[in-house]
């Protein structure tokens, strides 16, 4: 359990005047204070951006709904309709999955703080959050490598494919990418929730970020910071490196097909998967293996907005534009 000793009531109320100047929040943040532990935590948010402030909980709450629209129409659509209960489309119903719950638990406080205006979250509330967020965002990596892999056994071994990829190893290969996820969100959370923090219970964040979280604590953290990195390595550069490989001999297979028209729509075809690939990853490494010199907590809010909010927004308008072209593509591929 994180361990919180108490500061004094007139520091944690300049804080926080600094960042939201409301009353009633330094009157209950000086009650915390006066108190043997810590319970609540506060967010700033978006507070020091008053004048878009609102424009800011617009934006998150149309892509929230945006969210969780398209990716329910895509999970239904794929149960559905038969012709798309394929290895492709399992997968994809996997991300559609995990990508409400990666941004529910980030947004759905941020816009009921928003309107009540408390901007607080509780001890296990933030706990959750925490968790959620990272078992969901590491399932994602791997869950991307693999999407890639299929892609490559699709293209490069289409005769084959329907046995490679059948019904038990999908389940399988699905199933990996979960407990991955969960293990390794696991492993981080209990880490960090084992350090003692100094008593400052404001977030500079929007929501129970660990790099956030990792801001409050007072104590050694080289330890927590190596587990933190190994695991980074392990889902971020390795499942990308899958990718490069599966990519670059996909590329290859498809410079072989003679038809000009058929090269086209396959390389468009692999364009949905491969601009997901390029958003998600790209923000989560700049994120997790950014150098400190351009270390800035406004900064990690505004790109963590972007992999928890609009990424998974993006995902099913991405995958649905490229629906007909890849079915057509890989007719014209296996002829």
């Amino acid at each position: 359990m994180v361990k919180l000793t108490s500061q004094k009531g007139s520091t944690l109320k300049e804080v926080f005047l600094k960042t939201n100047g409301s009353s009633s929040s330094i009157k209950n943040i000086g009650n915390l204070a006066n108190s043997a532990s810590v319970t609540l935590f506060f967010f700033v948010g978006f507070s020091r951006y008053p004048k878009v402030e609102i424009i800011i909980f617009v934006l998150c709450l149309l892509m929230h709904l945006l969210t969780l629209l398209g990716n329910m129409i895509l999970i239904s659509i794929t149960i559905l309709d038969s012709h798309l209960h394929t290895p492709m489309y399992f997968f994809l119903s996997n991300l559609s999955f995990l990508d409400i719950w990666y941004t529910s638990p980030a947004l759905t406080p941020v816009l009921a703080n928003f309107v009540s205006g408390r901007n607080t979250i509780s001890f296990s509330g933030c706990a959750a959050q925490m968790y959620i967020s990272l078992a969901m965002g590491s399932t994602e990596c791997v869950l991307l490598s693999m999407m890639a892999y299929d892609r490559y056994v699709a293209i490069c071994n289409p005769l084959r494919y329907p046995i490679i990829m059948n019904k038990r190893v999908c389940v399988q290969i699905a199933a990996g990418c979960w407990m991955t996820g969960c293990l390794t969100a696991l492993m981080e959370t209990v880490s960090v929730l084992q350090l003692s923090l100094c008593g400052n219970s404001i977030f500079n964040h929007f929501a129970c970020e660990i790099l956030a979280v990792l801001e409050l604590v007072c104590v050694h953290i080289s330890m927590v910071q190596l587990i933190l990195l190994v695991i980074t390595i392990l889902l971020l550069p390795m499942p990308m490196l899958l990718i490069g490989v599966s990519y670059a001999l996909i590329l290859s297979n498809i410079l072989r097909i003679s038809s000009v028209d058929g090269r086209s729509k396959a390389f468009s075809t692999r364009a949905a998967h491969l601009t997901v690939v390029v958003l998600f990853y790209g923000t989560a490494l700049f994120m997790h293996l950014k150098p400190s010199a351009v270390d800035s907590q406004e900064t990690d809010k505004f790109m963590t907005s972007a992999y928890v909010a609009l990424t998974p927004m993006l995902n099913p308008i991405i995958y649905s534009l490229q629906n007909k072209t890849r079915e057509s593509s890989c007719e014209k591929i296996v002829d």
